[in-house]
């Protein structure tokens, strides 16, 4: 048996989806899997913050599953679970906008999240 202590992973989001998560209709994350990504676990938090704010929040991570790539993701967990504001096509060209084909070829992460309560100002 492995003894896993939970960890606390800070993470930058775009407003439009730190909205969506802050809402709870935004259940899974994609990232790509960067190395440092590599050990996200069921049971660690990600604090994401809006890049050059104070505003935060943070969830829990119930699941991580791997993909090969965006497509393969986004028609394994289902387009409204990642944006339920856009299409899948749409989302594709958004992800691809953000993450270029150099860094799809890394393989992809879905990140099932539930948002937890706010840890103190600012939220």
């Amino acid at each position: 048996m492995t003894d896993r202590t939970a960890r606390v992973r800070e993470l930058n989001l775009y407003r439009q989806y730190f909205d969506l998560v802050t809402a709870g209709t935004k259940t899974i994350e994609v990232r790509v899997k960067y190395s440092h990504l590599a050990d996200l676990a069921a049971g660690d938090t990600i604090r994401f913050r809006v890049k050059d704010t104070d505003q935060r929040c943070d969830v829990m991570v119930l699941r991580v599953t791997e993909y090969p790539d965006f497509r393969a993701l986004l028609d394994g967990e289902g387009p409204s679970n990642v944006n339920p504001t856009a299409t899948r096509d749409q989302q594709l060209a958004n992800i691809r906008t953000i993450y270029g084909p150099e860094k799809e070829i890394l393989g992809a992460l879905a990140i099932e999240i539930e948002l937890t309560p706010c840890p103190g100002p600012p939220c």
